[in-house]
């Protein structure tokens, strides 16, 4: 092969768009990913993520979540596969939330600007609608109908696939060990092999600190999280049909949180988590055992007394990783010191529903010198 025009390290949820969104339009690309993926040793794996159109990290996110609705759909068009499952999402606020700093009304406000339908609901109307949740009675609730999952594996897959059929090289289980630019070539050096292109677009997500140490390690951290699936008394109260994929704030406390997604047919459980930020991890260390007692406490502190008929017994579960920045945003830059070099993160545990969008303009901004929608809300000078 022919030295490519860029590679992509990192294939997972930014970097398998990245390379779909680059064959596209032409260029000649290689990818590069550590695993085989999808895989589950990253942060797009667990048989389901959220999306939702309107956001309350902040307006310059709904653009690219809408774009990436649309690429979705485009992407089921092409292969008959779905991926996006819009069977609505309820975010509810703690009891005693204080209009307008909750999350559920700055969603709303964005949800007003960009024209998306929702609806606003208190806990009595949203008990009667769901009646597996167990509100204390002045909860507020806001639903977004075009909400609701996708499918993160069979996304990545279908992307790469389409990618390898419109010319896209891709090497698996191959680490790469350093980048680095002279003048107008990049080099790409690997435990096999030693790559060059005129540009690289880094998507590895909790390894890029390692892989461009500054500026970014002092800017992402990593962050062990586990997603668990726990027994129903009737699973049928718990299908797409009657069950939102949900967000819930329940105390002041951040930690004092927790979301869940209806059941997937030919899956066991019911898929629900919280998320910490406190515990460092390293990306190649990670304990992906979950102990008996972290199952216990998850269903003591989040879902006891919250969902109707979800019992304690833990049927299984699985360890991931949000790789965060300071302001929990996203990086899409190109590197300070190397022109060539873009890198890019849909992180802080928010990043998937933005994904498709975020794989697009990085392929724009590393083959054309700027993306359509505007990233600049997402730069290292930010920081």
């Amino acid at each position: 092969m022919t030295s490519p025009d860029i590679i992509v390290v990192g294939l997972g949820a930014v970097g398998s768009a990245a390379l779909y969104q680059l064959t596209q339009r032409g260029v000649k690309v290689l990818g590069i990913d550590r695993h085989a993926p999808p895989h589950s040793f990253g942060s797009s794996h667990g048989e389901s993520r959220i999306t939702r159109q309107s956001t309350d990290e902040g307006a310059h996110y709904v653009p690219f979540v809408m774009r990436s609705h649309e690429i979705w759909r485009e992407l089921e068009a092409k292969t008959g596969q779905p991926i996006l499952q819009a069977s609505g999402i309820l975010m509810i606020a703690e009891r005693g939330s204080v209009e307008p700093d909750n999350y559920v009304a700055s969603t709303a406000r964005n949800a007003v600007t960009y024209g998306i339908s929702h609806e606003m609901l208190n806990a009595a109307e949203m008990t009667d609608r769901f009646p597996q949740f167990r509100l204390v009675g002045d909860e507020t609730g806001y639903y977004e109908p075009g909400g609701g999952l996708v499918f993160p594996e069979r996304a990545i897959e279908t992307q790469l696939t389409l990618a390898r059929q419109a010319g896209a090289r891709t090497i698996t289980d191959e680490i790469v060990q350093s980048i680095r630019q002279t003048g107008s070539t990049v080099e790409v050096k690997t435990d096999r092999a030693t790559y060059e292109a005129a540009s690289v677009i880094v998507a590895a997500g909790a390894w890029i600190p390692k892989l461009c140490p500054l500026p970014f390690a002092p800017l992402l951290e990593v962050r062990r999280q586990v997603l668990h699936w726990y027994e129903m008394e009737e699973p049928a109260a718990y299908t797409k049909e009657r069950f939102p994929v949900f967000i819930w704030q329940h105390g002041p406390m951040p930690e004092e949180f927790l979301y869940g997604f209806p059941t997937i047919p030919g899956t066991t459980g019911l898929k629900l988590a919280t998320e910490q930020f406190h515990t460092r991890v390293d990306p190649d260390l990670v304990d992906r055992t979950i102990s008996d007692a972290e199952n216990t406490a998850m269903y003591r502190d989040h879902v006891e007394g919250r969902l109707v008929g979800v019992r304690p017994n833990c049927l299984r579960a699985s360890a991931c990783f949000y790789t965060v920045t300071p302001d929990a945003g996203f990086i899409l830059d190109r590197h300070p010191d190397q022109d060539r070099v873009v890198v890019v993160s849909a992180c802080s545990g928010h990043g998937f529903k933005h994904a498709p969008a975020i794989g697009e303009a990085a392929a724009e901004l590393a083959s054309l010198g700027k993306s359509r929608l505007d990233a600049s809300g997402f730069a290292l000078a930010r920081f």
